[in-house]
């Protein structure tokens, strides 16, 4: 195939930060009006390689072209003008201006000395006709749904000029609708000629939306293949190196009594929206009860209080019988609780330590490790040993200092100190947010052993396909009350569970969350 027929030809990318050779031999092509998908796991070299096409790096090797120009030294600015937008998984946008004014930020339209708003209001309103991207130009971003926030991204993008749009991980934070709806979005852009990247780590929305894909693994460019001539099973060998097996039938476990008992809770919030109101439920030994939800509709809020780090306004959490309302993290744990925090850097681990003192975090001062004010040094690497060999944590060295670790090695130290406690009730907050897939794959099948050892579990992930692996039962929350619960005979009921994440209450929905 000539080069004049991919708009974009990276050939033999290579990238290096210190200590760390990112991308070693990337390619990467993209055809007018197509999507492809770029895959790989966490340090795979994905993202790196698509900053490279945006300009926000320079690779230390190999040729970029685009629509059959070499491009040396490639910034943003020249990106923008060369058709190139990048929508971020972080979004860029001020939350106290309005759609409008994001969207024109730093290219203002000028009528005189001053903005000529009615003409930029007619383009933008343009792009929403075209491709039905349903938003209000008026309203303020903190006024709008995660979904809106993303559509005003790519407005933004297209209103630069950008004919290839780069999007990482964009269904991260969506509800089934909102991905619904997302898809039909990008489908309308490519028909419309725009081309698209779509970085995903979701390979069923791969296969779904993608007309190619490109998989990378450890930096190294593995292979570009067709969607019709490939499936996820496939996928994921070319992207971990060996089979991975993620969707390994539900275990059945025998449940027991209640281990977890919220009764008619209500706290502060972060915002408005996510103030807990009257939240009641139960978690039994031997199940695992997932909370599914928008991020920001009071979920955090929930598991702070349960872990004893958010006051609770009005009502009671009872652990194993014990009323445990209003006590301190480590009353809660010595009760029986055990917790994998949402933000593994902020809660879950000091990452100035190593890997030994994070996994003994809860128990320096117990015996075996110390013996008063004396560290038993021995007991310790036995101890880091036993759970780095467990857990699979690499590298194998208890003396390395955490913050060298990858994510999902860095997540298994807090997996294996918080499973290891051996409590009554273990917390999983977005367990696998951030880690590949081989990563993924080892955490939940830890969780699956733990509920079949008995213990209760309450798991809460914005990944919506692992709460439905995972779940037993499935607690929906939005603006800080439970919206319903979807049961394990309804489990795939993907449509209703996104309709509750909204907001919206099922006719049957009458069961009593329990």
């Amino acid at each position: 195939m000539e080069t004049m027929d991919y708009i974009v030809e990276m050939t033999d990318i290579d990238k290096s930060f210190p200590a760390v050779h990112a991308v070693d031999g990337g390619q990467f092509t993209l055809r007018q009006g197509e999507i492809h998908s770029l895959i790989g796991e966490n340090g795979a070299g994905k993202s790196t390689m698509m900053k490279m096409l945006y300009g926000l790096y320079q690779p230390d090797g190999g040729v970029i072209k685009i629509r059959g120009k070499q491009m040396d030294n490639l910034t943003p600015g020249i990106a923008i003008r060369q058709g190139i937008g990048m929508v971020h998984q972080e979004f860029m946008l001020v939350n106290d201006l309005t759609v409008l004014e994001n969207v024109i930020l730093g290219f203002e339209p000028k009528k005189g000395v001053t903005i000529d708003f009615d003409e930029s209001r007619k383009r933008i309103q343009k792009y929403v006709d075209d491709y039905h991207m349903d938003i209000q130009p008026n309203k303020r971003i903190n006024q709008i749904s995660v979904g809106e926030a993303q559509r005003v991204e790519i407005i933004k993008t297209l209103y630069r000029g950008a004919d290839v749009l780069i999007l990482d991980e964009p269904t991260a934070v969506l509800t089934p609708q909102e991905c619904e709806k997302f898809f039909e979005i990008l489908m309308e852009l490519k028909k419309d000629g725009k081309s698209v990247v779509f970085i995903s780590h979701k390979l069923n929305e791969v296969m779904e939306i993608s007309d190619r894909i490109t998989v990378m693994r450890s930096g190294k460019y593995i292979a570009t293949v067709d969607k019709k001539d490939t499936n996820t099973r496939e996928l994921a060998k070319m992207m971990v190196g060996r089979e991975v097996f993620l969707n390994a039938e539900k275990e059945h476990a025998e449940v027991g009594g209640p281990v977890l008992q919220i009764q008619d809770v209500y706290t502060s919030g972060e915002k408005e929206l996510s103030k807990i109101r009257g939240v009641s439920f139960e978690v039994h030994a031997g199940e695992i009860v997932g909370i599914a939800g928008v991020d920001g509709n009071g979920q955090s809020e929930l598991i702070e209080a349960i872990a004893g780090l958010r006051k609770v306004e009005k009502g009671k959490i009872l652990l194993d019988g014990k009323d445990i309302t209003n006590m301190t993290p480590k009353q809660c744990r010595l009760a029986g609780l055990t917790h994998i925090p949402e933000d593994r850097n902020v809660r879950g681990l000091n990452r100035q330590m190593t890997v030994e003192d994070n996994l003994i975090a809860w128990k320096f001062e117990d015996k075996p490790f110390a013996n008063g004010i004396v560290r038993n040094k021995k007991a310790v690497r036995e101890y880091a040993d036993r759970l780095i060999k467990e857990y699979d944590i690499r590298p194998t060295d208890p003396t390395v200092v955490t913050q060298s670790l990858s994510g999902g090695n860095a997540q298994k130290i807090v997996v294996a100190r918080e499973v290891d406690a051996d409590g009554k009730l273990l917390i999983a907050a977005q367990p696998s947010r951030g880690v590949d897939i081989g990563a993924i794959e080892s955490i939940r099948r830890i969780l699956n052993q733990e509920k079949k050892k008995g213990k209760g579990i309450l798991l809460v992930s914005a990944d919506l396909e692992e709460i439905m692996a995972l779940s037993d039962r499935v607690v929906v929350m939005y603006e800080g009350r439970i919206m319903g619960t979807v049961y394990s005979d309804e489990i795939n009921a993907l449509g209703d569970v996104g309709m509750l994440m909204l907001g919206q209450t099922r006719e049957n929905d009458q069961k009593e969350v329990s």
